[in-house]
């Protein structure tokens, strides 16, 4: 499956990666290549993590990663799997999915 990410992921992620180098930018890396690593494996298992929480629906999963969820959707029709957002576990989130 390709595995592509929305730009209200692709804002959401670099934002997090630049609060958490402002203190460590090791840490930003690694936090940055991990996580990249496990959407990257999404293809293998897509339907590997829980059904979402905050959404009713098969196909949209969530991926959670140290203190983060990801919200991904997979679409068997079009063979793809589409990140959506990601968010800190102890916060709201800020955008529902178009």
């Amino acid at each position: 499956m390709q595995i592509t990410r929305t730009q209200s992921f692709k804002k959401q992620f670099r934002d997090i990666i630049f609060y958490i180098a402002k203190d460590k930018k090791d840490a930003a890396r690694n936090f940055k290549n991990k996580l990249n690593n496990s959407i990257d494996n999404l293809d293998n298992f897509p339907y590997k993590y829980r059904k979402s929480y905050y959404y009713d629906d098969e196909n949209i999963r969530d991926m959670v990663f140290k203190s983060y969820t990801i919200i991904y959707r997979v679409n068997k029709d079009k063979n793809i799997i589409e990140i959506l957002e990601i968010f800190n576990q102890n916060l709201p989130i800020s955008k529902g999915i178009k």
